[in-house]
């Protein structure tokens, strides 16, 4: 068993298909590795699929590409029978205050992290509209936001930006396909143990000080694990979750919502 499995019980997914964008590496890896875990059929879609866990189908595909995304959603659909979870986590992330970025850099970020989750949608929504027919309750969009959306951050302006519109996005999206069966959420992770964070600290001039410093900006001292953020995603895609949509669930060790004293 996965260590991703330690936090999912059952098989409650069986029977269902999902669709986990950015699904080769860190978050998505860990979310497409449950919900395998706990039934469901998975396709992973990532630009370098050769990561995806085993037993998941691995599809190459770039969420920049409308005609990309739209094929390989299809392809999912025609391998795998159906499709009742999209998760919409591919993203990338950007340093800087709003002077140190470009205009280039700009719309790049926001073509992938938003817009990525806008061609996904847009492409999953006719075969999540059929699913929400047979299976009521089942049938889901949970994006990857961050505590970026909530909360300032230093050097953070354009990836705050963009994440600030996918909260918007989410609750826009749930007021639009509630009604269809199909319900909207997202997770804000705080600052989580990812592949992109380890380049990250390794631009730093001193790593080990950095991630000192990363891990005491959140209350509970610690960096967020992979796993622990797909748990959440994985409980807002469950059947359990059939009356939760328009969520933002923070998985962020406190950052959002305490404000602790100062260790003397």
């Amino acid at each position: 068993m996965t260590r991703a499995a330690e936090f999912g019980t059952g098989k409650d997914f069986d029977g269902l298909v999902a669709l986990v964008t950015g699904g080769a590496s860190g978050i998505g890896a860990a979310t497409a590795a449950l919900l395998r875990d706990r039934g469901a059929r998975v396709a992973v879609l990532d630009r370098d699929p050769s990561g995806a866990p085993p037993g998941t189908l691995p599809i190459k595909a770039d969420v920049t590409s409308d005609e990309g995304v739209r094929a390989a959603v299809a392809e999912a659909v025609a391998e795998l029978g159906a499709l009742h979870t999209v998760v919409g986590n591919a993203g990338i992330g950007a340093l800087g205050s709003v002077e140190d970025n470009s205009d280039a850099e700009w719309h790049r970020l926001l073509d992938i992290n938003v817009l990525g989750l806008v061609r996904t949608a847009r492409a999953a929504l006719p075969h999540l509209r059929r699913a929400a027919e047979d299976r009521p309750g089942c049938v889901s969009i949970t994006h990857t936001c961050s505590i970026a959306a909530t909360a300032g951050l230093p050097q953070r302006a354009a990836y705050s930006a963009s994440k600030g519109a996918v909260l918007s996005l989410t609750l826009a999206m749930a007021a639009d396909h509630v009604r269809e069966g199909i319900r909207v959420n997202c997770v804000n992770p705080g600052t989580a143990d990812t592949p992109w964070i380890g380049r990250l600290l390794e631009r730093t001039g001193d790593p080990a000080a950095e991630r000192a410093a990363l891990e005491a900006r959140q209350p509970a001292g610690r960096l967020v694990a992979a796993e622990e953020v797909a748990a959440a995603i994985a409980y807002l895609a469950s059947p359990a979750a059939a009356a939760v949509t328009g969520t933002a669930l923070a998985v962020d060790g406190g950052m959002q919502g305490l404000r602790l004293r100062p260790v003397t």
